[in-house]
C-alpha cells in the first residue's frame, strides 16, 4: 500500500489532550497583611514628622528682653582680609644672571632644500608646469637632464634656506591642485 504524502492534506490535531484551565488564584492574604502594615507605618511616620512633638505649655510668665543698641551685622559669608603679600622671588631673580650657549648662526643653511614637482620627457609638459606654479605666485624653473635613458626635464623649487618654508609652499601647491611634488637637498 501506498500513500502520496505530498498531495494530501494535512490532518487535524484531535483535542482531546486538552489541558483543563486552573482556576485563578488568590493572592496569599500574608502578603497583603505585610504591605498594609508597612503602608500604615509608613503614613504615621509622615504624619509625626509633619506634625512634630508639640511644645510643653509652661504656666511661667514669659520676659520679653528689651531691644539693646543693634551689632553690627556679620556676613557669614564674607571674605577674611586680604593677607599681605611677601615675595622674596623678585629680589632672587635682580642678582641671579643667566648664561646660554647659542650656537653661531650663519646665512647660510648648512644644507638648502629644493622641490621637485614634476619630470618629463616633453619640454612643453615641463613649461606647462612651470607656468601653473608662476600662477601660483611662486618661480619654478626647467632643468634638462641626460640620463642613460634620455633627456629628462625636471621642474624644480627653490633653493629653500629652511624645511619649513619648502612645506609651507607644497601645501599651497596642494591646494592649488599641484601634487606629487618632493623636497629634497639641494643638489647643484
Amino acid at each position: 500500500m501506498r500513500s502520496d504524502y505530498a498531495n494530501s492534506k494535512p490532518r487535524r490535531q484531535q483535542r482531546g489532550n486538552h489541558k483543563k484551565p486552573l482556576p485563578p488564584q488568590r493572592p496569599p492574604m500574608l502578603l497583603f497583611l505585610v504591605v498594609l502594615v508597612v503602608v500604615a507605618g509608613f503614613g504615621y511616620f509622615l504624619w509625626t514628622l509633619k506634625n512634630g512633638s508639640p511644645a510643653p505649655i509652661t504656666q511661667e510668665p514669659v520676659q520679653v528682653e528689651q531691644p539693646q543698641k543693634p551689632e553690627p551685622h556679620k556676613d557669614p559669608n564674607a571674605l577674611p582680609p586680604k593677607p599681605k603679600e611677601e615675595w622674596t622671588y623678585q629680589q632672587e631673580l635682580e642678582n641671579k644672571q643667566v648664561e646660554v650657549d647659542l650656537p653661531e648662526k650663519s646665512d647660510q643653511p648648512s644644507r638648502p632644500y629644493q622641490m621637485q614637482c614634476g619630470s618629463f620627457r616633453k619640454e612643453s609638459q615641463a613649461q606647462e608646469l612651470k607656468a601653473r606654479i608662476a600662477f601660483q605666485g611662486m618661480e619654478a624653473q626647467v632643468h634638462k637632464v641626460d640620463g642613460s635613458s634620455g633627456a629628462w626635464y625636471k621642474v624644480v623649487l627653490g633653493p629653500y634656506q629652511g624645511k619649513r618654508k619648502a612645506e609651507t609652499d607644497r601645501h599651497e601647491l596642494q591646494r592649488a591642485g599641484i601634487n606629487g611634488c618632493m623636497i629634497w637637498f639641494w643638489e647643484s
